[in-house]
């Protein structure tokens, strides 16, 4: 149930744009005790089908740009390449700790963010 509960919360703020990894992630480090690079993997498999339910919602209420979206897509896909063959080197502690401090950073930044 504890699984169900964390996909979830996870697709509901996937859904909204915001990236459910924020809370996939930590939620499988810290209550499925898994290593970062294996709740990272999950993360990425879960995010397929979450994202396409996602994407045709939002391709229907018209929320797309594509001509954005192409460009974001390459570097995104480029982004990934480098930084899954970053993740699978970099010690899993360390890597925890680096992906905590930037979700700190992020929370900070929206905390402070003028509207």
């Amino acid at each position: 149930m504890k699984l169900f509960i964390i996909g979830f919360l996870s697709g509901i703020i996937s859904g909204m744009g915001i990236g459910g990894g924020a809370i996939l992630i930590p939620s499988l480090v810290f209550f499925g005790s898994l290593k970062q690079q294996e709740a990272q993997g999950i993360n990425l498999i879960v995010f397929i089908p979450v994202a396409i339910v996602a994407l045709v919602i939002h391709i229907k209420e018209k929320n797309i740009d594509f001509k954005y979206a192409k460009w974001i897509i390459l570097g995104g896909i480029g982004g990934a390449v480098i930084g899954s063959m970053l993740a699978i080197k970099t010690n899993p502690n360390s890597l925890r700790k680096y992906f905590g401090l930037f979700l700190l950073l992020i929370g900070i930044y929206e905390f402070f963010k003028k509207k």
